[in-house]
């Protein structure tokens, strides 16, 4: 080998190595790995692993006396559209959001007006999700 073609060789091995070094070596900030956690569990409480294992199908159009309908949740608890995985993800998430106001508001207590509005959004953005949530639960399980 030339000496050109060596030199290239270790220095490529000490590019990888430090590569390795700094990839081993680093720290993600506590913000993205909690946002990375928390998109993870929306996804897994959403139904995402059944969407992907199962593939469902989106809707479907009922035919009934007096003309027909889509309807976009499954009536049984034990099957589900892609629709109903849509839905309780975007709840899911409607929740975490109304939760992480509600601990925003506890960041402007210097601020009494701007806490108890960011208190009472989170609150209404939380509970309306849960609602929604026991809605749709109790729309699968009369049908």
């Amino acid at each position: 080998m030339s000496r050109r073609v060596k030199r290239r060789l270790s220095s490529l091995s000490y590019t990888i190595n430090k590569f390795y070094r700094k990839l081993s070596t680093a720290k993600p900030s506590a913000l993205i790995l909690s946002a990375l956690a928390i998109a993870i569990a929306i996804f897994l409480f959403g139904g995402g692993i059944y969407n992907l294992v199962r593939r469902p199908l989106p809707s479907a159009y009922v035919n009934v006396p007096g003309g027909g309908r889509f309807i976009f949740l499954y009536p049984q608890l034990s099957e589900q559209f892609i629709t109903d995985s849509i839905i309780a993800t975007i709840l899911y998430s409607m929740g975490v959001i109304g939760a992480l106001t509600m601990y925003q508001s506890t960041k402007y207590a210097y601020k009494p007006r701007q806490a108890h509005l960011m208190l009472l959004i989170g609150v209404v953005v939380l509970i309306l999700a849960y609602v929604l949530l026991e809605t749709t639960i109790h729309m699968k399980l009369s049908r």
